[in-house]
């Protein structure tokens, strides 16, 4: 019983995650939060432009949060917009950028290193962008963009590593898009800063050695 409810919370997240991205796309979605509280659920979702997603007077959050609780069954949900401080950290939002520049017509290379390019140059410690489908001839394939460090598996991968996906539909088919980074304040366990001594520390260190050599000697 206890893992089937650990599914089902799991697939109201998933489902209420898509209608997020379906319905706050012109607002930029890039991602949420859920907490349970003694007084319900608190959602927090990160948008660019959180004028667009609370509307005129609050009517469009009131419509979204009369949704939510009638299609995805959350219990006396809160919802509070925050706005992405940084875009080009965000994964889900570079990665649904990516999916409309593909919309739009650029080649699948130039909008992935265009993008990897944004996402490094905002100071991500690393990336990695992988777009799947039918890129450039009937057959589905995969092609990866990589830059800096980046982790796949254990703790680290699931606690550092921000993740993003959208689809870009073509007359080909649909174009999945996938956005890994590590954003600048991430604490990477295996890497390691040596420190330098300060001005003197070292002179003074070898100085108390002669001199207790030389009381030494002179005891003998």
């Amino acid at each position: 019983m206890i893992e089937r409810t650990f599914v089902e919370e799991g697939l109201k997240k998933v489902k209420l995650n898509e209608y997020f991205a379906k319905e706050l796309d012109r607002g930029g979605y890039g991602g949420m939060e859920i907490k349970r509280t003694p007084m319900g659920t608190q959602i927090t979702v990160y948008v660019e432009r959180p004028g667009m997603v609370i509307g005129k007077d609050g009517r469009t959050i009131r419509k979204i949060t009369k949704e939510v609780v009638e299609a995805h069954d959350f219990d006396n949900p809160q919802i509070d917009v925050q706005q992405v401080e940084m875009p080009e950290l965000n994964a889900q939002l570079m990665a649904s950028k990516l999916a409309k520049l593909i919309e739009r017509g650029w080649h699948f290379r130039r909008a992935g290193r265009s993008t990897l390019r944004r996402i490094m140059d905002a100071g991500a410690l690393g990336c990695e962008i992988t777009i799947s489908g039918k890129l450039s001839g009937p057959r589905a394939r995969t092609e990866k963009f990589v830059a800096g460090y980046i982790k796949h598996c254990g703790e680290p991968a699931q606690e550092m590593v921000d993740e993003g996906f959208a689809i870009a539909k073509k007359k080909a088919g649909v174009i999945g898009v996938k956005v890994r980074l590590i954003r600048p304040d991430a604490k990477i366990p295996d890497r390691f800063e040596v420190v330098k001594p300060e001005a003197g520390a070292g002179v003074e260190a070898e100085a108390e050695e002669v001199a207790e050599t030389e009381a030494t000697e002179g005891g003998v």
